[in-house]
């Protein structure tokens, strides 16, 4: 397999298990804080992190210090946060069709931190499709943008950043590493503040929120980037970034399944056209200086 075709299918893998996270977060939200739950998160993530670490005796790489806790900063804190705060108050389908812009967001956090050169042909597709996912949020929320929506914006800028980080990180370690570091750095001030943000009436939250926080720690924080850095390590950030155009829809078809939100014929025309778009995205010419 080609290293190309397989940095798409583990970014597809891990856009698969991001599709999730947003509906997840906004079970969790219903019974914790926002704050909470992003720490809560980190920490049991850094948790599993710490053991894997541990078990396969890695030292820490202190060459890519500085790096590592942009990405820590970033992915364990600054999404998280920010996509809590905006689960909040708007519902998961909608937040992840605002996210739709995410995938060209990626692109230009690679062009700036990994010098990264996509072609003019490149750029179009990826501005039609995050056109089609941007017209689909003003539909779907007709035809303005709800409060939350600035918090989703934070949200995909910290994740881009946070992305090119990582998959410059992983051409020089495990993906699975560099997250794994991330996690840890992160630890000394997330586990602090889980204790702080505690409140006893946590303890009478449904079993299912208490799920989807596990989900949350287990595959949003830590699983889903052993596939993703992986993916964009081999495949390149920009292209590989554009996989996350799926990502809104794989969103829709899990909170449809687990919060009863309806999926419209026009829901479904959009998957197929911004497929599409993903598509030929992959074989457009994207160069590294």
């Amino acid at each position: 397999m080609r290293r190309e075709t397989l940095g798409f299918l583990l970014g597809f893998i891990g856009v698969v298990i991001f599709g999730a996270t947003l509906p997840a977060t906004r079970l969790a939200v219903v019974s914790f804080d926002p704050w909470f739950v992003t720490f809560a998160r980190a920490s049991g993530a850094a948790l599993l992190a710490a053991v894997l670490l541990a078990a396969l005796r890695r030292p820490f790489p202190r060459r890519h210090g500085v790096l590592l806790g942009v990405a820590a900063l970033t992915l364990v804190v600054g999404f998280p946060g920010f996509s809590s705060l905006a689960m909040a108050s708007v519902p998961a389908a909608h937040g992840g069709v605002v996210l739709g812009v995410l995938p060209l967001a990626t692109a230009v956090a690679a062009v700036v931190v990994n010098g990264e050169r996509p072609s003019p042909v490149f750029w179009l597709l990826a501005l039609i499709g995050t056109g089609l996912v941007t017209v689909f949020a003003l539909r779907d929320n007709a035809g303005g943008f709800a409060a939350g929506d600035i918090w989703l914006a934070a949200a995909a800028v910290s994740a881009a950043i946070g992305y090119a980080i990582s998959g410059r990180l992983a051409r020089q370690m495990p993906g699975w590493e560099v997250i794994s570091w991330a996690l840890l750095i992160a630890l000394p001030v997330a586990a602090p503040l889980t204790f702080v943000l505690w409140q006893p009436g946590y303890l009478a939250a449904p079993g299912e929120h208490w799920m989807a926080l596990g989900y949350l720690a287990a595959f949003s924080m830590f699983l889903g980037f052993f596939a993703w850095n992986a993916g964009l390590a081999l495949g390149g950030i920009a292209r590989v970034g554009q996989v996350q155009l799926l990502q809104t829809f794989v969103t829709l078809a899990i909170s449809a399944a687990i919060l009863g939100e309806a999926v419209s014929g026009e829901m479904l025309a959009f998957a197929l056209a911004v497929s599409a778009i993903v598509l030929l995205g992959r074989k457009a010419r994207v160069g590294r200086s």
